[in-house]
């Protein structure tokens, strides 16, 4: 039995970290399935070293190993000219893939999904066909449109929380029968104890600071974040703002913090392969996101066992923190709510120590519903 990962990318999202974690799964924890991730246009290839010492294998379409590094990318248009090229460029190579397939092989679908499906619906293979809904889905007609024509020939389709397998029975795209929970795999406790013990290379004085993590976007709200973050300066005069992450807003988001005259107070460190030792350096880890699903850097900061202080977006951040069992929510863009959350959160930081650690430890509990084995147990039930 194998299981094959469709996901083509251009930037390294948290979904490609999932696609490599859920391979890596099933070849530790299975003696009965082989997994094997498909490198489209040489996407994977910056993986090889990690995919290799999992022995894990790829299935290569192409042998220009420039081909994806010239690809264009950061804005809207340059990656949807991108994705159509990938498709145009692959589209035959994945019909003579999928023919060759056996009714006990699984392609499981993460990105750029329109490709399979479409083949999908114009042909017949023997191969089973499951598709992973990868963060929260806008449902555009055209999207919407493609899931309910493709839902007939569709094997499973797995969500990664509640809130959005609800949503999309709701919206009567799938049969509730054909949608299942799998969370991603995300945490490996014994690897971020070691992480965070790191030293940290940087001058970070004695102060305190807020940690965000994640891509400088729209998606991410750091704009929302730095507006807020002026307030409580006025009003908490040591804290001081740390930002992890890369992206097309970063030069934006730096002249904003410049004109606010906030230059030597917010540090823009970019992108960091070990963030958990920030993470541990923190009093907190704030979420800005207008949308996550779950939030992949939710679950890194509740590893780190720091508070959390998070918008209420849909759908994951919601979910995992159940009405501020396990951290602190805000309403989603309400300058107002973020800055009495942080009241509340400093409140208790300086008077309610059991408090916080409560909700700590709670945040920590529903880590292990992110590891490799929770994530191969759900997954496997696909079969």
């Amino acid at each position: 039995m194998n299981f094959y990962y469709w996901s083509p990318f251009l930037s390294d999202v948290a979904t490609v970290k999932a696609v490599l974690n859920s391979a890596i799964s099933i070849k530790k924890y299975s003696r009965q399935i082989n997994p094997y991730i498909i490198n489209v246009v040489g996407e994977w290839n910056s993986f090889e070293n990690e995919i290799k010492l999992n022995k894990v294998e790829t299935i290569s379409f192409t042998k220009n190993i420039n081909l994806y590094n010239n690809l264009p990318r950061y804005t809207f248009l340059k990656s949807r000219f991108s994705y159509f090229l990938i498709s145009l460029i692959s589209v035959i190579k994945l019909y003579k893939f999928l023919s060759t397939k056996k009714e006990t092989d699984y392609i499981i679908l993460h990105l750029i999904t329109s490709l399979p499906l479409i083949l999908l619906l114009f042909f017949n293979f023997k191969c089973k066909f499951v598709l992973r809904i990868s963060g929260f889905p806008k449902l555009t007609i055209l999207r919407k449109f493609l899931w309910k024509l493709s839902s007939k020939k569709l094997h499973k389709v797995s969500t990664p929380t509640k809130d959005t397998m609800k949503m999309l029975i709701n919206q009567n795209i799938f049969q509730s029968n054909m949608i299942c929970l799998v969370r991603d795999p995300i945490i490996n406790i014994s690897k971020v104890n070691l992480k965070i013990r790191e030293k940290i290379f940087e001058n970070l004085d004695d102060t305190k600071y807020i940690i965000n993590v994640g891509r400088l976007t729209k998606q991410k709200n750091q704009e929302f974040l730095i507006d807020g973050f002026k307030i409580l300066k006025e009003k908490f005069q040591n804290l001081k703002l740390i930002i992890l992450g890369e992206g097309e807003l970063k030069t934006k988001l730096i002249n904003k913090s410049k004109k606010m005259n906030l230059q030597n107070d917010i540090k823009f460190l970019g992108f960091k392969d070990n963030v958990y030792k920030y993470y541990k350096r923190s009093i907190c880890f704030t979420l800005t996101s207008a949308w996550e699903d779950p939030g992949f850097v939710l679950i890194e900061a509740a590893a780190s066992k720091i508070p959390i202080i998070s918008s209420d977006c849909k759908n994951g951040p919601k979910e995992f923190i159940k009405s501020n069992d396990n951290g602190y929510l805000y309403k989603n863009y309400d300058l107002n709510s973020f800055i009495e959350t942080f009241d509340n959160f400093m409140f208790d930081l300086e008077n309610d120590k059991n408090k916080i650690n409560s909700k700590i430890y709670n945040a920590f509990k529903e880590v292990k519903n992110y590891t490799k084995f929770n994530h191969y147990k759900e997954l496997v039930k696909i079969i």
